[in-house]
């Protein structure tokens, strides 16, 4: 692991306190696992704003935000984004078939 450090703003410093408090868990603990938990919604959403814009199929769309395409697709309903099936999903699923 590396160390960095980041300036936060006082009411951040404060909500990452309480969240300790109440999770019983250090300072360090509780900024990974927010940091974490942020990175993994940003990978989420990057790869299926691509989804939706049409640059990438859904299969790679799961697979970059690092989820399961069963994933991708509650993730798809959550947030309102329609389903496009296009040719290379077609294929993708044929190929996972045929395995």
């Amino acid at each position: 692991m590396r160390t960095t450090s980041v300036r936060l703003p006082e009411e951040y410093i404060e909500e990452i306190e309480e969240a300790c408090k109440l999770e019983g868990v250090d300072k360090g603990a509780m900024l990974r696992k927010l940091i974490g938990v942020a990175l993994k919604e940003y990978r989420i959403k990057r790869a299926l704003e691509q989804y939706r814009e049409g640059e990438t199929s859904l299969w790679k769309a799961a697979s970059r935000a690092k989820i399961t395409y069963r994933e991708a697709l509650a993730e798809l309903k959550k947030r309102n984004i329609p389903f496009q099936y296009g040719r290379e999903d077609l294929e993708m699923d044929i190929q996972w078939a045929i395995k």
